[in-house]
């Protein structure tokens, strides 16, 4: 196995590459908050050279301790700091742009997926912490979708190409989360005045409850390296993914038309169960994952590279912060976002 000891040194870095595995960097192990963030600073370029090799880099020896410490961190790696838009997970918020990676209960994993792929600009670069590593499992897992687009079955990825994709929201207190903590306001046309400005279809129902819409493309263009990706929250929020007993539950309670998610070819076409699990095979294929250990730090290239979490036990805190952000105008789209559905 390779160490530490005799990994190559690349710009100026020390990187192991191992099979299944992230990127993994060896800082000098600095026990001063601000000697870390002056080495992080001096090395910035060549970290970002890095990041935009392998997708996501992970810094270990660093004295990430509390949500101060990762601030600091983050100020060092991260120029522009990048704000969380259309909310669908809670979270919890620490200040300063630093949040809580999810708070999701413990027994569920996360399948990857690229930040806000849904909306018009995103964060560019996620960058998480370990303050407290769980006692089993709880990786934040990684997938390079350069890699992903590749694999993709060809009449898939020429049919997404033309169509995009289609996400529908249902909004309300029982499932998902409610439209005014989605949009940050509790006034009606606030919210109607941000899906206008930003491409979404809406529809009010008669219990105050919200649906949109809003068609994205699913593969775009990194305005940095020039790399064509699989970016989207097409099979993350597809009814298909779902366990089939929660599934069962749901739709059973919701119909398949009202779940808090769901996702479509960009023509409004449901695919099969296969080709659903054929994406999701994709993004097996290409999961990486790397033990957290305590002051750990991980820089992801949203465009390049999705993100999930695995299950855990024990205690966990991991902290996020987004930066750089990303108009989707400067992704060359495959398609166009729209309200409607491709073609209508």
């Amino acid at each position: 196995m390779t160490t530490f000891a005799d990994a190559p040194v690349l710009t100026g870095l020390t990187v192991i590459r191992e099979p299944g595995k992230p990127a993994v960097v060896a800082t000098p192990g600095h026990h001063d908050i601000d000697a870390a963030a002056a080495w992080l600073t001096a090395h910035r370029a060549e970290i970002q050279a890095e990041l935009h090799r392998s997708g996501a880099v992970l810094l270990r020896g660093l004295p990430v301790a509390d949500a101060a410490a990762f601030a600091t961190a983050r100020d060092a790696l991260i120029e522009q700091r990048a704000g969380y838009k259309e909310k669908a997970t809670p979270r919890t918020d620490f200040g300063e742009g630093v949040f809580s990676s999810t708070d999701l209960p413990a027994a569920q994993p996360i399948r990857l997926h690229n930040e806000n792929s849904y909306t018009l600009d995103f964060p560019g670069v996620l960058l998480f912490g370990c303050v407290t590593a769980p006692e089993e499992g709880g990786a934040t897992t990684v997938g390079d979708m350069r890699e992903a687009l590749r694999l993709l079955p060809a009449d898939l990825r020429d049919r997404f190409e033309e169509a995009g994709w289609l996400l529908v929201r249902n909004y309300s207190e029982l499932a998902g989360l409610p439209w005014y903590k989605t949009f940050a306001t509790d006034d009606r046309a606030a919210a109607e005045a941000y899906c206008d400005e930003n491409t979404i279809g809406y529809e009010w129902l008669d219990d105050d409850s919200l649906v949109t819409r809003q068609r994205r493309s699913a593969i775009v263009t990194h305005p940095v390296t020039g790399e064509r990706v699989w970016f989207n929250h097409f099979a993350f929020w597809n009814s298909r993914t779902l366990d089939p007993d929660v599934r069962e539950v749901l739709v059973e309670t919701y119909g398949e038309d009202g779940l808090p998610f769901n996702t479509y070819l960009g023509d409004g076409t449901r695919l099969t169960d296969a080709e659903v699990d054929a994406v999701n095979d994709v993004y097996d294929r290409v999961t990486r994952r790397e033990t957290w250990q305590q002051g750990d730090l991980m820089l992801v290239d949203n465009i390049l590279c999705a993100h999930g979490r695995e299950s855990f036990t024990g205690d966990r805190k991991i902290l996020v912060a987004m930066g750089e952000p990303v108009a989707l105008a400067d992704c060359s789209p495959a398609t166009q976002p729209s309200t409607t559905v491709f073609g209508k």
